[in-house]
């Protein structure tokens, strides 16, 4: 006999770990555990799941054409959080009729809308559950609805979609095409809660873990999510490696510049990261306007210079401290050389924190998706390479 599943664990759980966990178990139970978790959740879970399987859970749970709905469009969207709108009638109908209509419903769906439509099924109006217990029996849906009520697109992005809700407050938000045809509903708490996870995964998804993967995945899975990202890693740093290792005679003369490499990389990765969270914080809340993408760059990179100016003369007179201090006679040198290099090292790195995230979202890709990756290696390869590279021209090494 299977072990007790409950909806609780199943959130614990990636998709594909949580489809394994419900496959033994009955399709109705699966259906009820489902219900538990919200369609987005729901849906992902059904996706891992052979179609014929997850039709016969689908009809189970919601009936016909249940999740199924919001399995047409893809993740992230609007539609994917979409669930069928339990209380839509004619706006010609009356109120009586209506809540006779209704009795059944409400004892196995949570009803806080009706909504009206027109002879074409189109969305005309939104009627609240407290007003149809006040209205007359006689009194048709159109006298009493909300006129031309606001509605959300199914392929609209579900982050895109938060930021258009939340200063609207409403329990449930109407899904319709185009045409103004209704499709269905998604829940207020639905979308916040979509956009909580979006941001917590955010900052894994900037070194390359997958935003599917939980504590309790399994550390197969894990491996084969982690390590594509880890490999293009390791090729970025053998450039890296190549870059210092091209100034090896430099470094063999002057041993101290080695001291100084960890100073650069480590604060340039800095810069940039502070760029970086600035950015995706302004892309995952709507702050990034079209247009505005430049003036991000100019300022990120202004900012890279005075930070690294600032930084940078501390560094330089720790530089000139130690240089002086083992009687080198270039210490001036060595130290007008870390200032530069960090002043201008800090200016890329806040460009390139700044822009891979915009780069990466012009491309159709998540802009948090290995990030961090691609910015600390853009930063290590520019830091070492322009400070070994005024060290060997200035210094004649």
């Amino acid at each position: 006999m299977s072990n007790p599943v409950s909806a609780d664990e199943l959130l614990d759980l990636d998709s594909d770990a949580a489809a394994a966990r419900l496959m033994p178990l009955p399709n109705a139970e699966i259906a009820l555990l489902l219900r538990k978790l919200g369609p987005g959740r729901a849906v992902a879970i059904l996706d891992r799941i052979d179609p014929t399987r997850r039709m016969l859970i689908d009809a189970a749970g919601l009936g016909a054409d249940g999740w199924s709905l919001a399995q047409q469009w893809p993740e992230g969207t609007v539609g994917r959080l979409m669930e069928p709108a339990p209380a839509a009638f004619p706006a010609n109908a009356r109120v009586g009729e209506v809540i006779d209509r209704l009795r059944p419903i409400i004892s196995h769906a949570l009803v806080t809308y009706v909504f009206a439509l027109d002879d074409k099924q189109r969305l005309s109006g939104v009627v609240a559950f407290r007003e149809l217990a006040f209205a007359g029996p006689t009194q048709l849906l159109s006298d009493i609805m909300v006129a031309q009520p606001f509605s959300l697109l199914p392929g609209a992005d579900a982050i895109e979609a938060m930021r258009e809700v939340v200063r609207r407050h409403y329990p449930v938000y109407p899904v319709c095409d185009a045409e103004g045809h209704l499709l269905g509903v998604v829940r207020g708490a639905v979308l916040f809660e979509e956009q909580a996870y979006e941001i917590s995964a955010q900052l894994g998804a900037t070194v390359g873990v997958e935003k599917e993967e939980r504590l309790t995945t399994p550390w197969s899975r894990s491996l084969r999510l982690r390590n594509p990202w880890l490999q293009i890693n390791l090729l970025t740093t053998f450039i890296t490696a190549g870059v210092v290792g091209s100034f090896q005679d430099t470094i063999n003369h002057i041993v101290l510049l080695a001291v100084f490499l960890p100073v650069l990389s480590d604060q340039c990765n800095n810069t940039g990261s502070q760029a970086l969270a600035v950015t995706l914080r302004g892309l995952t809340f709507g702050e990034l306007k079209p247009g505005r993408g430049w003036a991000l760059l100019c300022k990120e990179a202004w900012l890279g210079f005075l930070n690294g100016a600032l930084t940078g003369l501390v560094a330089a007179l720790a530089m000139f401290g130690l240089a002086w201090h083992q009687g080198n006679p270039q210490a001036p040198m060595l130290a007008a050389i870390t200032f530069a290099a960090l002043s201008g090292s800090c200016v890329l790195a806040g460009v390139v924190g700044s822009g891979v995230p915009q780069i990466l979202k012009r491309c159709g890709a998540d802009p948090a998706t290995a990030s961090s990756i691609f910015l600390t290696k853009a930063t290590d390869i520019t830091s070492l390479g322009l400070f070994l590279g005024l060290a060997a021209w200035l210094l004649g090494r």
